[in-house]
């Protein structure tokens, strides 16, 4: 009888097999579709209701933003929230993001699927990566709704679009680079709660809003030593960004998957998966 062998799929191989389930999954997920509406609708909504009239008092709300640009991003670095305008911007999409990745790691867990998965070929690394990789996109995606949204909304309202566009465009996609950090860190604490989705959806709004950098700049200072954290690398791309910025942030997002990606291998290879 002839001997046969049977050679092991490589990384890459194994990599790729679990892409290919998770987008699909991701394409016939209605949640992503549906958060990718409401990552259009929401600086369209902030825009489209500036300066409206409040029927009570007849006084008219002083606008939040000057430039239709300031809702993608700050003009320049800001750790410290003085205003809902310096908060509300592109960042907001990562938390959708992270739902997306709470979704889609719980069903897995509900349904059995993690110990099949497991008990079959698949590396945990791979599973995290894949999650990782996919919930990445995701955000990206939201990141470019967000933008048509504000583009669409500005244009409606006839607000000024002056911009410096070099960093116009490196700040958006250094926002966008950032995604892949996101991910990781919502992969990450997925995995700590990963019985419990309830508590993984709180940890990704808490984690999202970025209240740990907030609290730190606030005692401080606006520094941009805070750019070694990952809300802090999200922020630094703003309305002023350069070449620099988009190494920052790209250095950041890498080393920070790299962190989460090897910490939550090893809580899934010590802890019982099922």
């Amino acid at each position: 009888m002839n001997e046969l062998n049977f050679k092991s799929p490589t990384f890459f191989e194994r990599l790729k097999g679990m892409l290919g389930v998770d987008f699909y999954r991701l394409f016939h997920t209605p949640m992503f579709y549906i958060f990718l509406g409401i990552a259009a609708i929401i600086p369209a909504m902030i825009l489209g209701t500036m300066g409206m009239e409040n029927p009570q008092t007849g006084a008219t709300a002083a606008p939040l933003y000057t430039n239709v640009w300031h809702i993608i991003a700050a003009e320049m670095p800001l750790y410290v929230v003085k205003n809902i305008a310096d908060y509300a911007h592109m960042n907001m999409v990562f938390i959708f993001g992270g739902i997306m990745i709470s979704i889609f790691i719980g069903h897995d867990y509900k349904s059995g699927y993690v110990k099949q998965l497991f008990t079959t070929h698949a590396k945990k690394q791979d599973y995290i990566l894949s999650k990782t990789i996919v919930g990445a996109f995701s955000m990206a995606c939201m990141c470019v709704t967000y933008l048509l949204g504000a583009v669409g909304a500005g244009l409606f309202t006839g607000i000024s679009i002056k911009i410096n566009v070099s960093s116009l465009v490196i700040a958006i996609i250094s926002k966008m680079i950032m995604s892949l950090g996101w991910a990781s860190l919502y992969t990450f604490l997925n995995i700590i709660f990963r019985r419990y989705f309830g508590v993984s959806i709180v940890s990704c709004f808490f984690f999202g809003t970025g209240i740990l950098i907030i609290g730190a700049a606030a005692i401080f200072g606006n520094s941009s030593v805070l750019n070694i954290f990952l809300y802090g690398s999200s922020v630094y791309a703003c309305l002023s960004s350069n070449i620099i910025t988009l190494l920052v942030c790209l250095v950041c997002s890498v080393v920070w998957t790299l962190i989460y990606t090897i910490a939550g291998t090893r809580i899934l290879s010590k802890c019982d998966v099922y």
